[in-house]
Formats: C-alpha cells, structure tokens, sequence
C-alpha cells in the first residue's frame, strides 16, 4: 500500500511544476520572488503604492491564507491590509498591481477585494501567474465576424447609428458586489470633457469594471509627447493605460508590479482581457486618495506617453517601456458661422472593441460641449475614413432635430463604421486617420413631401418626363424643385411606379421587393462600397418600378437575365445562398440632394402609349 496519499502527490506536483517554472527564469528574476508554495497563513510582509504625488509608499500585509482553484487553475492569496490609512478607506481604486513583498522578496500583486467590506481585506494575484504572461503571443489577430443585424434591416446612415446604440447599450448581467470577491476598481479618469458627456457615457464604462472619474490632465502638448528619457518605472508606482489622448484625454490608472528592463507587469487583474492590445502607456501623478464607503480612490492626473501595453489578460497588464503606440488620429473641424472655425485633434487606440466607443465618446463631447446642448440643431458634416492600401470610406448627410439628436446620431454614425471596419470578416484593416468636417446650424431643417406632378402620364420609350416635386419645410415655406428623367422601355400598354420618397421608405421597399432579412457583404471591398453608399437623410430618391421578374442575389439585382441563366440559379440543385427571386424590378433610380432632412414618399403610376 502507498504511504503517499492523493493530496500530498497532488501538492507535490504542483511544487516540482513551480520550481520548473522558476528555474525558467532568469536567475535574477528567481532571486526576487517568492513562490506561492512557501507562502502561509500567519506571514507578514509588506506592499508599495503611491497615495500622494509620485512618492511610493510602504503599507502592512498579513497573510490569511490561500484561495484555491477561484478560477480554473488559478490561485490567490487572500491578506489583510494595514496603514497609510487603509484601515478607513479599505482597498482603494487604482492599487491594483500594488507589489508585495515577503522577506524582500516579491510573491504577487493586490488585485482583488469585496466591495463594502469594513476592513481592507485583499486578493493577491501570485507573481507566477503574472510573469506567464510574458511568454504569451504578442501577434495581434483579427477576430472577424460582423455583429448580427448591424447592417442587414438599417441600410441608412441614421438606421446604422442607430442600431450601434442599442447594441452597445445592452448591459451586461454583473454579480452583486456583496456576493463576489472581484477585481479592484480601476479608476478611470476623464480629461477635458463636460460633466455631460461624462453622465452620458460613464455607465458603458462603469459595467467593465472601470470607476470612471472627471479629473485633470497636462497640456495636451505634454500628454501627446513621447518622453522614453522619463521611463524609469519602479515598482509600485503609478502608471496609465491611455485610450485617448490630445484635447481630450481617457486613461485608467493602476500600480506597477514588477520591472524587468524595459518591461514592466501591472493591475494583476484583467483590463479588458483582450489579449495582445496596442495601449499607451503613461506616468500618472496621484493628486489625492477619495474615501468612499462603496469605493475610495485615488484622483490622479495623466502624465507623459513612455511607452505602450503589449499584453492585457486575466493575470494582468505587460507594458514595454520605450516604444509608442499605434493611435489613430480623429481631426475634427467645426464651423458654426461664417467667420467662426475651430479645430480638435483627438487619438485613440487602434482596437476592435474600444476604437469605436471611443470614436463615439469623442465627437459626442466635442460636438455637445461646444454646441448647444438642447434646442434646435442641424449638423451637415462630411467625414473621410482613411484605410490602408489608398481605400477610403467617406461618408455626408445632415442630422437634425432637438434635444441632442442630432449629436448623437452624427457620433454613433461614425462609431458605427469604425466597428464595422475592424470587425469585418474578410481580413484585418488599419484605420490610419479619420477626418472630419462639420457645419451646425441652430435650427431645425426638416421638410416633408408634399406633391409630386409630372408633364405627362402616359410616355413612350426613352421619352423626357419632368417633375415637379413640391415640399414643405419646418417653418412652414413651400419649395418646389424639377426634375427630369427618361421613361424606361417597356411594352406598349404596361404600366410603371415613379416612387419619391425619403431614405427609410425606400429601404422599407426594397425589403419588401427583395424579401430579404438578413443582408451581408461579400468581400471587404463590397463592404467599403456599401457604407459609401447608404441613404441618407437629405436626399430625396427617385426609384423607377414596374413589373419585371428578375433575381436578387447577394445584394444584386438581376432583372434582365436570360432564361437558361436563369434557370441555373433557381434549379434545385444550385447550392446559392442568398437568392430571391422578384416579381417587380427597379429599372432606373436617381437621388436629388436638399439642404432638408426629407421625410414622406409617394408613388405616380405611370403607362406606357399603346
């Protein structure tokens, strides 16, 4: 019979993998740290933070004990927190990654605490977990495939926005803070924006584990300047993730965990847990620590760009010092008068899920702080998306109405396209500057279809029809406008529909005509050339219909097609997805651009001379 039991082979393992993991290491790095083998209940040690200004200081540590398996594989030291007065302000946002020390030697970083709790009662993520994430792949890939129902039912630019809003806007189902030992808050501190924009998008951020803070930051000079000759980092000093920077600044704060050379390991618990990112990396100045009975934390100013984040994953944050991130530049240019211009330059970081809330984050503040917030307002913008390769996505309409719609239709709309870009399921596409171009107007420019008449109603093939179509605008004026266009050849005696109609109602036809509910494109290309082309509010579009069988196929029409062609897509054995077959083709279409967002269709039968 053995005399060695389970549990003991099992510890015994687990010791021999941790001494084969140390001896991995340099033996310098071996030297510093302190595996969670030899650590035990009853052991003190201490922790470094910074809690004013840049200077770091010492607090106490008290090992309880060893939390086993709280995840799949995964371990924390469970420890209690004195001085610097935690004992009152308990775990504070922005400790996370607050290096601790046994005996000297390093065993792991603060990175998890109970909300409410009356003591400071802390995780520790063990060191062993974080150092593995230098070992992780720093290759960025595409993770393709376009969120369901973003584009198929909202083939308009505000339909497009729209959907973007609803689909980021559903929360997320969060444990309850009293039930869950969970990662620390992670201050996030917003620079330059109005308390506004700060109420409007404080709750995206607040369900990923952010405590979003309305703070200050440096010039936008300094917090745009690269400084590699200030990087040298110590351990438990403050330091920031930066999502945007330039005359608006978004950047989180935690606590420098571990230096090696130029790299450095932080947080000890998840950012967003993306992988391999692309994230500035900053000096953080901590103004002061707020108490709070739900969560205190540290107000802190953003400092200089030092370097970028290479790695954000479940054990934490790898930062390489010394080398800039990839930002996509956002120039804005706003005119709200004749002689008054003013120019934004904002840069976010180049990634498939922040990018566009950032982008949305952004233009919502510029515009909103800068404009009025509620009342009348008409935004005519034109916008540029600047892609690899000489391809570009531009992009015009006119938004208008009261409260901040018009606003927020503007931002989403971009947001929109960003994430439809870096999220495509054909290949990786880098978005190398976007530019945009607005005019606001304080009023409100709305019209409505009145009355279409033409000069005749009954043709002949190829025969000039003018138009003219009468509107109304919101301050009650009459406009009228003409129009030409050529009636279509068909038979002698059949009949066509001249439909004038505003951008929805169109859309609305075209799913009713094609039968299709689910649209998506067919190469990164045709994706390109369909955002280019989504209708737009002021447009007034004129569509030629009359009864012609035809083929929809993968966003096509095919109302011409002989028989034997025909018969090749519709036979049971062709494998084609995306078919429709139409009994109603669209033979001709124009558009007519007014300075109006149109609303209101109608429809003029129309009939061939026998």
């Amino acid at each position: 019979m053995s005399c060695f039991s389970p549990l003991k082979i099992k510890k015994s393992l687990v010791f021999i993998l941790t001494l084969i993991f140390i001896g991995s290491l340099s033996a310098e790095a071996a030297d510093r740290i302190l595996p969670l083998s030899q650590i035990k209940p009853g052991m003190k040690g201490t922790g470094r933070s910074v809690f004013s200004g840049n200077k770091v200081e010492n607090f106490e540590v008290e090992i309880l004990g060893i939390m086993e398996n709280v995840q799949p594989k995964r371990n924390w030291i469970l420890a209690k927190l004195n001085g610097q007065d935690l004992e009152n302000t308990g775990v504070i946002a922005g400790m996370s990654g607050s290096p601790v020390y046994i005996d000297g030697k390093l065993i792991g970083a603060i990175a998890f605490s109970y909300t409410f709790a009356k003591e400071a009662v802390a995780g520790i993520t063990p060191i062993e977990e974080m150092l593995a994430l230098t070992q992780k792949s720093q290759e960025i890939r595409l993770q393709t495939g376009l969120a369901q129902g973003l584009i198929p039912n909202n083939l308009t630019q505000e339909g497009l926005g729209r959907t973007y809003l609803e689909m980021t806007s559903r929360k997320n189902e969060l444990l309850s803070p009293h039930q869950a030992f969970i990662p620390i808050k992670v201050p996030l501190i917003f620079s330059g924006f109005s308390e506004r924009a700060f109420r409007q998008f404080k709750p995206y951020f607040s369900q990923n584990n952010f405590q979003p803070v309305l703070s200050v930051s440096q010039t936008v000079a300094q917090t745009m300047k690269f400084s590699p000759q200030t990087a040298a980092l110590r351990e438990g000093e403050a330091v920031g993730v930066q999502l945007m920077t330039g005359d608006l600044d978004l950047t989180a704060v935690g606590t420098v965990t571990y230096v090696d050379g130029n790299r450095i390991l932080a947080f000890g618990h998840p950012f967003y847990n993306l992988g391999p990112v692309d994230y500035g990396l900053t000096t953080a100045e901590v103004l002061t620590v707020v108490p709070s009975l739900e969560s205190s934390f540290k107000l802190t100013a953003t400092g200089e760009l030092i370097g970028r984040v290479i790695q954000d994953r479940n054990n934490g944050i790898l930062a390489e010092v010394g080398t800039t991130p990839r930002y996509i530049p956002i120039n804005i240019e706003l005119q709200d008068s004749p002689t008054s211009l003013q120019q934004f330059k904002l840069k976010i970081i180049n990634d498939q899920v922040l990018s566009p809330a950032l982008v949305n984050l952004g233009l919502y503040t510029v515009l909103s702080s800068e404009e009025r917030s509620y009342g009348n307002l008409s935004v005519d913008f034109e916008t540029d998306l600047f892609l690899e390769q000489g391809l570009t996505v531009h992009l015009e309409d006119l938004f208008s109405g009261n409260l901040d719609s018009a606003t927020v239709n503007l931002s989403s709309l971009v947001a929109a396209v960003v994430y439809m870009l870096k999220n495509n399921e054909f290949r990786d596409v880098r978005i190398n500057q976007v530019n945009l171009k607005v005019r606001v107007v304080e009023q409100i420019r709305s019209a409505t279809l009145e009355k279409v008449l033409l000069d005749k109603y009954e043709v002949q093939p190829g025969e000039i029809v003018k138009a003219s179509i009468h509107f109304r605008t919101f301050d009650n004026q009459t406009k009228e406008t003409e129009v030409e266009f050529l009636a279509p050849s068909l038979p002698p005696g059949t009949e066509f529909q001249l439909v004038v109609a505003e951008a929805s109602y169109i859309q609305q036809l075209e799913r009713s005509l094609y039968q299709i509910q689910e649209f998506r494109p067919r190469s990164l290309d045709h994706l390109i050339r369909l955002l280019g082309n989504l209708r737009k509010n002021n447009r007034i579009y004129f569509k030629i219909v009359a009864p012609k069988s035809g083929l929809f196929l993968k966003g096509e029409e095919l109302p011409n097609l002989p028989p034997s062609f025909r018969n090749m897509f519709t036979s049971p054995r062709a494998s084609t997805t995306s078919l429709s077959e139409i009994s109603k083709s669209t033979l001709s279409e124009y558009q007519l651009p007014v300075p109006y967002v149109v609303k209101g269709a109608l429809t003029i039968p129309v009939r061939m001379k026998k």
